[in-house]
């Protein structure tokens, strides 16, 4: 999506490590109208495909995900990454480790949000080694709901988790896929 693609180059910073950093208008401070863009894009993608969900994970994905439920005019439901006293006991779990913070996160959504009768979407910022999308994967299997597939604003395609998912069947669609990226070079989009 040029779109992205232009305002990644423009606003993304690359930081140590080759670390990406939207937190500009992604994922720290959001630029509403631009993630409703966003959103938009994904409704375009998945309208067909009988979405009754929108999952994703606490925190960065949680922005991206309303404005594009907001499209399909269905909730949100997110992965908390803390078991709180407003969770009850009956909950989906799975493990994810966060390459960013750097430890293993015990991922909890109550069951009375996820169903078999529920055919979902995953959205997420980022993609890269598949962590969190496998994790969320996992809790839809769980609940026994069906997965319509995977939104992504950004993935990094010279990682594996891509190919992974695409490897187990599931549609993945990224609204911009990194080449490769270096303070060197800069960012280099797959085309």
């Amino acid at each position: 999506m040029k779109l992205l693609e232009d305002r990644i180059l423009r606003d993304g910073k690359l930081g140590e490590g080759n670390v990406l950093k939207v937190d500009s208008f992604v994922n720290h401070q959001i630029d509403v109208p631009f993630l409703s863009e966003l959103g938009r894009e994904f409704y375009r993608l998945f309208k067909d495909e009988g979405i009754t969900k929108i999952l994703t994970i606490e925190a960065s994905g949680i922005g991206i995900a309303c404005l594009t439920a907001a499209h399909f005019g269905v909730p949100v439901v997110f992965a908390k990454k803390t078991h709180t006293n407003n969770i009850f006991a009956d909950v989906y779990t799975s493990s994810v480790y966060s390459y960013t913070h750097q430890k293993t996160y015990e991922i909890v959504v109550s069951k009375q949000f996820l169903s078999p009768e529920d055919r979902v979407l995953i959205i997420d910022d980022f993609l890269a080694k598949g962590s969190a999308l496998l994790a969320l994967l996992s809790l839809l299997r769980d609940a026994g709901a069906q997965v319509a597939g995977a939104g992504i604003v950004i993935e990094k395609d010279y990682q594996d988790g891509g190919k992974l998912v695409r490897d187990m069947g599931i549609r993945v669609e990224s609204l911009a896929r990194i080449e490769s990226m270096t303070a060197e070079e800069g960012i280099r989009f797959c085309r």
